[in-house]
């Protein structure tokens, strides 16, 4: 084995296992959230007094619709509970009372997670280019046009109480809040699936009959007109809590899953034409809207927990009685005590224990690493699919070496190979332009969410590999940047051999025709089509083949594994 790193590897910075405010991006406010209807964008806010009008009509409405025979004739027709709806006679058994406060726990810190994601790119498209300006969704201003104006420049902060952890360009921290609980909310999930369908309670939320859409209408107008129908929770839901519920279960928990899963570039690349059609921009704004329904469902449902009676109610789920004494309360304020605790300890916690964070969820997601690691990205794109805008993104080189690479077109500069190989070796510019050329029209996948499809060319690390010939003990490939990181100290990645074999792993020279441009990474950046962006190297300096990467930095395979507390794989 090599005894001496690259020198490059004594410009590496250790990093703290917790979050350093003092050295973390400064906060940035967003804007209130806007949505664009046409050429034009509207306050989000607007929504508040519009759903207050609608509803207030909504009760006129109805209240005068009861008034009509034809109406009360339906009413009695349909009384909101279809007649042939099959009772379950069990109540609400301990198991299901669980699995619902777990489920109640999971999804408060799946979704502030999952605001927190959405902070680190404040913008939601339907297109895969992500151009500005083409977002029909932003709680951030218009990108400005006078400067270089980058991805991370693009984050806003989010309070504490809100997001996890609540800083600003924190979105390593709070994926593994995201993966993490929603591993545990899927566990819950596929145990509430199984014991629902085991036992006769699916019965209460799937519908058995086309009259369960007619009574659903009659419930709403019941409720609308602020008459209550009448209660059969504890053996039956009405029409239109069984259509909620099912919804809710069977449908927005599902393409909540799916859409999460096609923003990975793993998954994305793998499905071909499936994940062009569901692209990932497209599965944001799915993912987004899901996210609206499960809050807006939340809303409606605690409401009328609370006002249709709220004693009986709590009692039937928090206690599984049906009476109306006081142990729902007994069991619901605790229950309720117990996450608002959890809730404000969080975002302290996780910057205090930041690594812990990172470890515990790479730990939680190493089942899905394992099963998409040996995954193909073989989906390319056509010449027409190219985005017109590719954001910029990563801090930039500050050296008197590069400018004066870039002053005279990089011809001085050398790319070194070395580390754990029979034939070390230095390459110039021209020397790995003379070697065969590989072109790829591939997608971009930003840890921050946003993406971009461009055409690269230049040098398939396969090639690479028969020119240097790594020894037995080589396990990694080790990617030096002439750029440091934002926190000061080499920006460097780490790569296993085996994703750095795969066919459309090559060091780009051009971008969409031409030389990549100094914004994007020249003279030379990593291309590697099933990770995020950030493991793509730009500015690549030197290459390092090793046998571990735990010497290296603070040990976790990459700059922004060590300071930002990334994942070290990271095919979602």
């Amino acid at each position: 084995m090599s005894l001496t790193h690259d020198p490059l590897e004594k410009r590496l910075s250790r990093a703290d296992d917790r979050v350093r405010l003092s050295h973390w991006l400064p906060p940035q406010a967003g804007v209130i959230p806007k949505i664009r209807v046409g050429e034009r964008w509207i306050n989000a806010l607007w929504a508040l007094p519009l759903i207050f009008v609608l509803v207030i009509t909504g009760v006129a409405l109805c209240q005068a619709l009861r008034q009509l025979p034809q109406v009360q004739d339906f009413l009695v027709r349909y009384p909101g509970i279809p007649r042939s709806a099959v009772a379950v006679t069990a109540g609400f058994p301990g198991w299901l009372r669980l699995l619902h406060f777990l489920n109640l726990f999971f999804m408060v810190f799946i979704i502030r997670a999952g605001v927190q994601i959405l902070a680190d790119h404040p913008r939601l498209y339907w297109k895969r280019d992500c151009t500005p300006g083409t977002e029909w969704f932003r709680f951030q201003k218009a990108v400005p046009t006078d400067r270089i104006w980058t991805a991370k420049d693009d984050s806003v902060t989010l309070p504490g109480w809100l997001g996890i952890p609540g800083i600003r360009h924190s979105i390593g921290l709070a994926r593994w809040w995201h993966f993490s609980t929603t591993l545990l909310w899927m566990v819950n999930g596929v145990v509430y699936y199984v014991l629902l369908f085991s036992t006769g309670q699916w019965l209460r939320i799937v519908p058995t009959t086309w009259d369960v859409f007619p009574n659903a209408v009659s419930t709403a107008i019941q409720y609308l007109s602020l008459t209550f129908p009448a209660d059969e929770s504890w053996t039956r839901y009405n029409g239109l809590q069984q259509l909620t519920y099912f919804g809710t279960v069977f449908i927005a928990a599902p393409v909540s899953i799916v859409t999460g899963l096609m923003q990975s570039p793993a998954i994305s690349n793998r499905l071909g034409w499936f994940g062009r059609v569901l692209n990932r921009q497209r599965a944001r704004s799915i993912h987004f809207i899901a996210l609206w329904w499960f809050l807006l469902f939340i809303l409606a449902h605690v409401t009328l927990v609370f006002i249709t009676d709220a004693r009986v109610n709590l009692n039937m789920m928090w206690a599984g009685v049906q009476d109306s004494s006081w142990s729902g309360f007994a069991v619901f304020l605790p229950a309720m005590l117990l996450l608002a605790t959890a809730w404000w300890w969080a975002s302290p916690w996780t910057l205090r224990h930041a690594r812990l964070v990172q470890h515990v969820g790479a730990f939680l997601s190493r089942p899905f690493g394992a099963a998409t690691q040996s995954w193909d990205a073989k989906s390319q794109l056509g010449e027409n699919a190219i985005s017109p805008y590719f954001w910029p993104n990563g801090t930039m080189p500050k050296s008197a070496e590069f400018d004066a690479m870039v002053a005279n077109g990089f011809v001085n500069y050398r790319l070194r190979i070395g580390g754990l190989v029979e034939n070390p070796i230095e390459l110039s510019l021209a020397d790995l332009e003379a070697m065969p050329k590989q072109e790829q029209i591939t997608t971009h996948f930003c840890i921050q969410g946003w993406s971009g499809v461009a055409k690269w060319g230049g040098v398939p690390m396969r090639d690479l590999f028969d020119l240097v010939k790594p020894t037995a003990d080589a396990r990694y490939v080790v990617f030096y940047s002439l750029a440091d990181g934002a926190d000061g100290g080499r920006y460097y990645d780490a790569h296993s051999l085996a994703n750095m074999r795969h066919e459309l792993t090559i060091l780009a020279y051009e971008m969409n025709g031409g030389p990549v441009s100094v914004l994007h990474g020249a003279p030379l950046r990593l291309r590697c089509e099933n990770e995020l962006g950030f493991k793509m190297v730009k500015w690549i300096a030197a290459i390092e083949f090793v046998h571990s990467y735990t010497d290296l930095g603070a040990g976790e395979g990459g700059y922004n594994e060590d300071h930002e507390f990334y994942g070290y794989r990271v095919p979602i």
